[in-house]
């Protein structure tokens, strides 16, 4: 059994001089009522409904920990989830629009799969576009990412040497781990991000020279259990009708 006063933190040993600034990224849970449409930055809410999901993600997660989201109510619904599964309620949770999803402008709306069935597929990221095409109305992924690693890096300096829990998005969630991998946001694009899955970055600085270590990306404590697959939705070209990303 695990013990909440241990979490998965402890396992990464820190080198002496070096102060790691701990992120743990949380993607917000499932969106149900998109319609099968692109909703990017519509303030819409999530399915917070399975319980054992938020208890998983709630045993990996450090108890002394500064929490963000973004400033969309998904965010916020999922850590309450995680809170009423039996993590303690921290005093504040700040709201931090650099953190929200891509503005996907004029695609917001439209049919998800009739928009990527219309568009050339490009292997390596499906993401919406391209890293520096802009949605008409909207953003690039690029204007995500630049936005994103300001925040990231301004809040690693405000609450350097601490654990940092953010509840976010999979685009914002692609872009940190772009940063975490050298300043490369179409590397970021690669990697899938489930929902209410953790995603720890770490920042470790000293004498002069900094850098990131990756434990883990789109941790998934509950799938011992294959009742909650729910929580895996394809996303982009991978699906057939109507799917859940931003």
């Amino acid at each position: 059994m695990s013990n909440p006063d241990k979490p998965f933190v402890h396992q990464h040993a820190v080198p002496s001089g070096v102060v790691a600034t701990r992120w743990w990224w949380v993607r917000h849970a499932p969106v149900r009522e998109d319609g099968g449409c692109i909703y990017g930055q519509k303030d819409i809410a999530c399915d917070t409904s399975d319980r054992d999901v938020f208890q998983a993600v709630a045993k990996i997660l450090p108890r002394t920990a500064v929490w963000f989201a973004s400033n969309l109510k998904r965010t916020h619904q999922t850590a309450d989830a995680i809170w009423a599964a039996g993590f303690p309620r921290p005093e504040s949770m700040m709201h931090e629009a650099a953190f929200a999803e891509q503005h996907l402008g004029e695609w917001q709306g439209l049919n998800r799969a009739a928009f990527f069935a219309s568009r050339p597929t490009s292997v390596g990221s499906y993401w919406f576009a391209p890293i520096d095409d802009q949605a008409p109305g909207g953003e690039s992924f690029m204007d995500l990412y630049n936005r994103t690693r300001g925040a990231v890096e301004r809040i690693s300096q405000e609450h350097r040497g601490k654990d940092i829990i953010a509840v976010a998005h999979g685009g914002t969630i692609k872009a940190a781990v772009g940063l975490a991998l050298g300043n490369q946001p179409e590397r970021g694009l690669a990697f899938t991000i489930d929902n209410c899955s953790v995603t720890r970055l770490d920042h470790l600085a000293g004498d002069g020279h900094s850098g990131w270590r990756i434990p883990m990306v789109n941790q998934q404590p509950w799938l011992a259990d294959a009742a909650h697959k729910a929580m895996h939705q394809p996303a982009g070209p991978e699906a057939a009708s109507a799917s859940k990303l931003a």
